[in-house]
């Protein structure tokens, strides 16, 4: 029987191996397998949780750069009407269409809060009931 170095492991040559050392091996070598897959698979899903964070800080800062866009955009309008009202007038009208156009969109949220109450899966707990319903009968249906 040959023995080899493997790794810090003493192994044999399979060919001179019995039925014991042949299983031990596969064994170890199962679990090394496993434990180096597992090692890769925790690098793997460290690169990419990495990755993950940098596309979500960058969407934060795109919202942010946007929110300016937006505040730059409403500028602009009171600018614009400035030139045939006054300042006052026009910064004035802007900010009516932003509380109008504000209560309109919390209307429509409020609507859609609405027809999500209650939070509770209707359709499968009608569908549970009506199971359990048909099951009680055919045990009743039997007994009888």
């Amino acid at each position: 029987m040959t023995d080899h170095q493997l790794g810090g492991r003493t192994t044999v040559a399979p060919g001179d191996a019995s039925t014991a050392e042949l299983v031990k091996l596969a064994a170890e070598q199962i679990s090394r397998l496993v434990r180096d897959e597992l090692q890769l698979a925790r690098a793997e899903m460290s690169v990419k949780a990495r990755q993950f964070g940098t596309g979500a800080g960058l969407f934060g800062v795109s919202g942010v750069v946007a929110l300016y866009g937006v505040g730059v955009l409403i500028a602009t309008a009171v600018l614009v009407l400035a030139l045939v009202l006054p300042a006052w007038a026009a910064a004035l009208i802007v900010a009516v269409v932003l509380f109008a156009l504000a209560g309109v969109l919390a209307l429509v949220g409020r609507g859609q809060f609405r027809q999500a109450s209650p939070p509770t899966p209707g359709q499968a707990l009608d569908s549970v009931k009506a199971d359990v319903q048909t099951v009680t009968e055919a045990v009743r249906k039997r007994g009888h």
